[in-house]
């Protein structure tokens, strides 16, 4: 099976992504790559390298997209860029499983609706991050930021998505669905809050009902489903507070002769707590909805975190994640 990775996409671009191709290529033999990119530079980067250069192919994308361009824009008119040509080439070869793009998440989610399509049934495909939790599991957050105007049936879809990622990917046998609102009761939350919990309680999904922005880590919740404004803000206060957490702590501990002995001997928790947190370790967010996969690794990725990304694809094409969100939606009508 094949992944297409848009080499050029990324704060770290294209050194770290190579590397994080190498670790992908050395750690599973089944995945061949196709790196999108400038490709005599990419050739010089790889040789002294050791991977099988027989499961590596090469497409030569001379562009590159910014994240400070207008991304349809962009997609519509640098036909040349490592992106675009990633999308395309991901879109009309069968063997290609999907990709993965370190690079502007409003090019790449554009793109990818754009190029690839949506699957039918799907008014919008949505942008989905796994966090860590507190219990050591993991809960998925659906929508965080592809779509930030939402009607209730695209809610309806998310919800329905999100139990098959979690399914397939997780092996759940049935995800708790909450709904993100601004309290528990039934009748919390605006308009669109209040609408879509009437559509998520009818649907055949195990939904626990409205939850709090506070219980996102908390383990009591498989999937968290939300408009992508509300999901973008919950997403970027959560890493804020971590950030912090961790800076606050750091500061503590080298105050004083006391903490840092202190410190010293829980050096080893901390490192585990960030390791938890670190994107790195995490892999990507997935656009779920389009008909391949796609993987929308964070800008500031690191080799880690490419290769993860691109363990991710492979992982959700064995456990037939298009096909299992298709299998969910025959009572949902496309809303064109």
């Amino acid at each position: 099976m094949k992944i297409v990775v848009d080499i050029y996409g990324g704060d770290y671009a294209p050194d770290e992504i190579l590397k994080g191709c190498v670790l992908a290529l050395n750690s599973n033999k089944e995945i061949n790559l196709v790196l999108v990119g400038k490709q005599d530079e990419m050739a010089q980067k790889l040789k002294s390298e050791n991977y099988d250069k027989s499961r590596v192919e090469f497409v030569d994308a001379p562009d590159v997209i910014t994240c400070e361009e207008v991304p349809t824009s962009a997609i519509r008119t640098k036909k040349e860029s490592s992106l675009v040509k990633a999308l395309e080439r991901t879109k009309e070869d069968d063997e290609c499983i999907g990709m993965v793009s370190a690079g502007s998440t409003g090019a790449v989610l554009t793109g990818a609706f754009l190029k690839i399509g949506r699957i039918k049934g799907i008014s919008r495909p949505a942008l989905a991050p796994v966090l860590p939790t507190v219990d050591g599991g993991s809960v998925l957050l659906i929508d965080c930021g592809a779509n930030v105007d939402c009607k209730p049936n695209m809610l309806e879809q998310f919800a329905l998505m999100g139990n098959a990622y979690m399914k397939a990917v997780y092996n759940m046998e049935n995800p708790r669905i909450g709904l993100l609102s601004n309290g528990t009761e039934d009748a919390k939350g605006n308009q669109l809050t209040k609408e879509s919990f009437e559509l998520l309680k009818k649907l055949p999904i195990n939904f626990v009902g409205n939850m709090e922005a506070r219980d996102i880590t908390s383990g009591k919740y498989d999937v968290i489903v939300c408009d992508g404004f509300m999901g973008n803000i919950a997403l970027k206060a959560s890493e804020g507070i971590a950030t912090t957490m961790l800076t606050l702590i750091k500061r503590e501990v080298y105050s004083s002769l006391k903490t840092k002995i202190g410190g010293a001997l829980l050096k080893g928790s901390f490192k585990k707590i960030q390791a938890v947190l670190d994107y790195n370790q995490q892999g990507g967010a997935p656009f779920i909805g389009v008909e391949k996969l796609v993987i929308k690794s964070h800008g500031s990725s690191k080799a880690q975190s490419i290769c993860g990304s691109i363990m991710q694809v492979y992982n959700m094409h064995k456990n037939n994640l298009i096909g299992k969100i298709k299998d969910s939606l025959p009572e949902i009508q496309s809303a064109e």
